[in-house]
């Protein structure tokens, strides 16, 4: 076992992890943030996209131990009490869903996308959610959600 302590959507949180144990699955099984979720095991489909120090990864592409001393945010870590952060509220807007199983990865990586484009084209957006897979949409609804999102952030004065 190997002690990590890292950030977890703003609280601190300290345990004993096996060194082999994915981030994602320390996420839900240990912390309890289940919004996080597991898609493919493989990295291929970003519905467990998180926040490490600020940019976006794959947490089942990374190891608890490695996560070590830094911050992670979560979906649950998004919204501001019960204010929902502005990509979420664009989501919900523009009916980006249907079973919901990627929104977490691709509201995560929205964000970021957003934080390093903050006024992309409808082409930069589908490149910028490149490996953020959805089954279920045509991503028309996902696309317009970010234009959205990066029009009501630009009109507030960026994102959180």
């Amino acid at each position: 076992m190997v002690r990590i302590q890292l950030v977890v959507d703003g609280q601190q949180v300290a345990d004993d992890v096996e060194p082999r144990m994915l981030l994602v699955h320390y996420l839900r099984e240990v912390v309890g943030r289940t919004g996080t979720v597991v898609g493919c095991d493989t990295s291929n489909c970003g519905a467990c996209t998180v926040h490490l120090d600020g940019r976006s990864v794959k947490s089942c592409n990374v190891l608890a131990v490695q996560a070590d001393g830094s911050e992670v945010t979560t979906i649950e870590g998004l919204a501001d009490g019960d204010e929902l952060h502005p990509v979420q509220a664009a989501f919900h807007e523009c009916h980006a869903l249907q079973c919901g199983y990627c929104t977490p990865g691709m509201i995560m990586q929205t964000v970021d996308l957003l934080r390093d484009n903050p006024d992309p084209t409808e082409e930069e957006v589908r490149v910028g959610l490149e490996g953020n897979l959805c089954r279920c949409t045509g991503y028309h609804n996902i696309v317009r959600a970010v234009l959205t999102a990066a029009e009501s952030t630009q009109a507030t004065g960026g994102t959180r």
